[in-house]
């Protein structure tokens, strides 16, 4: 029997474009399992989310650049559809903020946590964030918040080369300029590009100290602070593996228990007030055996699936019982366990299946294993066609040669990978 609440269905809400989130299909898979009616809102082209049999519909989502109205548009839409309350599920961080922000325009169509003013949308700015840790005396890498080329410049001298570059709302840069959330910044003439192209990229640029990456330096905890105040339902990790490495998304993941990334969520919620699912980053610096907060964001991460226990309760479902007033079970965590996401670890996952060692992956599964076998063919035309990009584009300049060659490209200071959406990177890992 399940212990979530069927009569109550759910709406996942995605607003970023990117057809490879595995998150989106982990939540679909781990509230269709329980029984309750999913609805995704969601861009479906080229996607392997809308193949899932634990899948009721998808919806289309507001159009790229949509503002407020545009958004509670399409979640009046969705809830007309739907026609009775639903537990909202924001999967990216735009959505988030858009849901934060329509909080009371939506309460009488969806379940929602209650969260004070705009408390998603501060965390989620990373400038925003630094003064938060600054306030709570929280462990952050330095941050300068550079106000013209000249200070952006002095700023990679007082930091010392390199320093990483992020966008303080990485959720405003747009597509196709090139534009990444986060770089990492070798020169002061780089800095200097970047801090140009504020204007394009929607948010202030920041300048962070580096701290390097390294073996069980990178972790993460994910959790739900429930109406009490209380962090349930997940749980802390480390990177085993990163894509692209020492810089990106968890490829491959190990749940181990860390109460000093708990203490730290829990002091971050009681101080601030925060309710719902959260997916807090960091780095430790072997140096000082210090924790260093990177990112909070106020929404389920990718890989969340991960830290489902051994009641079979991870933070998505923990946020469906507390906003359907139904007790969520007692902790029953399951350290070791491992989370692989096949199309950026594909030996690993390889690995997995053959061994049978209990990892879960992120699309492939047993009792739904459609979206798994679209995945390996989307994911293998995509990548065809950015490797043949790559490799047209080193081809050209010989074929060119008379042509005078082009400055180097300050904003590419990361090499090239197959990420299906560059904004996804997590921010303070470069």
């Amino acid at each position: 029997m399940s212990i979530l609440d069927p009569s109550v269905p759910a709406v996942l809400l995605r607003i970023d474009r990117n057809p490879f989130h595995h998150g989106t299909l982990g939540a679909v898979r781990s509230l269709g399992r329980g029984g309750v009616e999913v609805h995704v809102v969601a861009e479906s082209a080229a996607s392997p989310v809308p193949r899932s049999r634990y899948l009721c519909r998808m919806h289309p989502p507001p159009p790229p650049g949509a503002n407020l109205s545009a958004v509670a548009a399409v979640l009046r839409r969705v809830a007309a559809r739907v026609a009775r309350p639903a537990v909202l599920v924001p999967m990216d961080d735009a959505g988030a903020i858009a849901v934060s922000r329509l909080y009371r325009d939506l309460t009488e169509l969806y379940l929602l946590p209650s969260q004070p003013g705009a408390l998603p949308e501060r965390v989620a700015d990373k400038g925003e964030l630094a003064e938060v840790c600054r306030a709570l005396d929280i462990p952050h890498p330095v941050t300068l918040v550079p106000e013209s080329p000249a200070q952006a410049a002095a700023a990679v001298w007082q930091l010392g080369a390199p320093v990483v570059a992020k966008w303080s709302r990485p959720w405003l840069v747009p597509t196709g300029t090139g534009l990444r959330s986060t770089v990492l910044v070798r020169s002061a003439a780089e800095a200097e590009a970047l801090y140009r192209r504020t204007a394009e990229a929607g948010s202030p640029l920041l300048l962070q100290a580096y701290l390097a990456p390294g073996p069980r330096r990178d972790w993460f905890f994910h959790g739900y602070a429930d109406r009490t105040g209380a962090v349930l339902g997940g749980g802390s990790g480390w990177k085993q593996r990163a894509w692209p490495p020492g810089a990106g998304l968890t490829a491959v993941g190990r749940w181990v228990p860390n109460p000093r990334l708990h203490a730290t969520a829990q002091s971050l919620v009681r101080v601030l007030g925060y309710r719902g699912v959260l997916d807090l980053d960091f780095r430790l610096d072997p140096a000082t055996d210090t924790y260093h907060l990177l990112d909070f964001n106020p929404r389920p991460g990718a890989q969340f699936r991960l830290f489902t226990d051994g009641q079979g309760l991870d933070v998505v479902r923990a946020l469906h019982l507390d906003l359907t007033h139904r007790p969520l079970p007692g902790p029953a965590p399951l350290p070791g366990r491992r989370y692989v996401v096949e199309n950026y670890a594909p030996l690993t996952a390889l690995a997995a299946l053959t061994r049978g060692d209990g990892a879960e992956l992120a699309w492939y599964a047993a009792d739904d294993p459609v979206p798994g076998r679209v995945m390996a063919r989307l994911w293998t035309r995509h990548a065809v066609r950015r490797l043949t990009a790559r490799l047209r584009d080193r081809l050209t300049p010989r074929r060119t040669a008379h042509r005078p060659a082009r400055g180097p490209d300050p904003c590419a200071a990361h090499p090239a990978d197959l990420r299906g959406n560059p904004h996804d990177t997590k921010a303070s890992s470069c």
